[in-house]
């Protein structure tokens, strides 16, 4: 029997506090970021309203992908829904706020935009690019680690590629699990590489400068990267955030090398990008329709990014810690590795001597802090 689904209406649980505290603050940060109009401002309130107070509401008549997000958690309160269905409407319905669906001046136009361009600009992409050349200066293999944990990190500017030969140790410490080793073993002999992305900004360019290594040690493989077809999560990675992304490494000396060696890639298909509508939808990736599941079944490995993907892998349940993470995705089509930053509650593979080991005598917030990664394959 499955365990329960984590839901919104545990004072103790970490999606408590993203209703309660996160959420107010990000419908005001996106509504007052833009000049939006007054409809636009006014439907941003009664979102929250709903949220806080309210019973959901469906997507309007006409939605496009209205039988996408058919449920039975209509009418009933947000804190009585899962987690990770809720959270995902949620955000689907910020666009809807947005006028992000509506022609008109804001079709299409990303209400984040303007934070994940502030991340590109901002100093500490360029002293987290620049580490690079201290990466570079490793041994081939230490390289290799040193930017699969990078990847792994991305989205903490403090550990992003300042782990070289100095400050490696620094980022292993943080693991709960580490079988890097076997990701390297199916590299070795790999020919197709999917790497599902999680987060824009400095964590986009860590995978990138992963990919190219991947590219160059390894000339037999193709990487094909899957991105967000829309725009989520404040921070999800779209084809836009990719192509600017790559465009923010070619500013910096020491990874712009890395940005031309991958554009010439994708001339001869051993770099390309995809998508699929089920990324930006609410269901575990049990549900993942067969196209998709054909995709990962054919790839050497599948590499999924950060928490948003874990949760989705596990169905975001009250998994026992030490449940075996291979069991847990043992219905996944293809060999899988996830590099994965702690930040939600769900968590598997992880016995109660490591826990004790590791973490004895902190309180719970290494769950969901961003303190502590894992990286697990099946």
């Amino acid at each position: 029997m499955l365990p329960p689904e984590l839901l919104n209406n545990d004072p103790a649980g970490f999606a408590w506090g993203v209703w309660h505290d996160r959420t107010p603050a990000l419908i005001a940060r996106v509504r007052d970021a833009h000049p939006y109009s007054q409809p636009q401002r006014q439907a941003f309130d009664a979102l929250l309203a709903e949220v806080a107070t309210g019973t959901m509401r469906p997507l309007p008549d006409g939605a496009h992908d209205k039988e996408l997000w058919a449920s039975g958690h209509y009418g009933k309160p947000w804190q009585d829904a899962p987690f990770l269905w809720s959270e995902s409407y949620f955000y689907r319905r910020l666009l809807d706020a947005a006028s992000f669906f509506e022609p008109g001046p804001w079709y299409y136009i990303d209400p984040f935009a303007q934070l994940k361009a502030a991340e590109l600009g901002s100093a500490d992409a360029e002293t987290t690019l620049t580490a690079v050349q201290e990466v570079d200066s490793l041994p081939p293999a230490e390289q290799g680690q040193a930017k699969l944990l990078a990847a792994l990190w991305g989205n903490r500017a403090d550990l992003t590629f300042r782990i070289g030969a100095g400050d490696s140790a620094v980022a292993q410490a943080g693991l709960v699990a580490d079988q890097s080793e076997a990701i390297w073993a199916v590299l070795s002999s790999a020919t197709e590489v999917i790497v599902v992305t999680d987060n824009a900004g400095l964590e986009l360019l860590a995978d990138l400068v992963l990919i190219d290594y991947l590219l160059a040690v390894y000339p037999g493989c193709s990487v094909r990267v899957h991105v967000k077809p829309l725009p989520g999560f404040v921070s999800d990675a779209t084809t836009a955030d990719l192509a600017a992304c790559l465009d923010r490494l070619g500013l910096t000396a020491a990874t712009a090398g890395a940005a031309r060696r991958i554009r010439a890639a994708a001339t001869r298909d051993r770099f390309s990008l995809h998508t699929h509508e089920f990324y930006s939808g609410p269901l575990p990736f049990t549900s993942m329709p067969a196209d998709l599941a054909g995709r990962f079944a054919a790839a050497s490995i599948t590499i999924m990014k950060g928490d948003l993907n874990y949760r989705r892998l596990t169905g975001d349940r009250a998994w026992p810690p030490d449940s075996p993470f291979g069991e847990v995705v043992s219905y996944f089509p293809g060999p899988l590795a996830v590099l994965r930053t702690l930040k939600s509650d769900v968590l598997t593979g992880i016995s109660p001597e490591t826990i004790a080991g590791l973490l004895g005598g902190q309180d719970g917030s290494w769950r969901t802090d961003g303190s502590h990664g894992l990286i697990q394959v099946r």
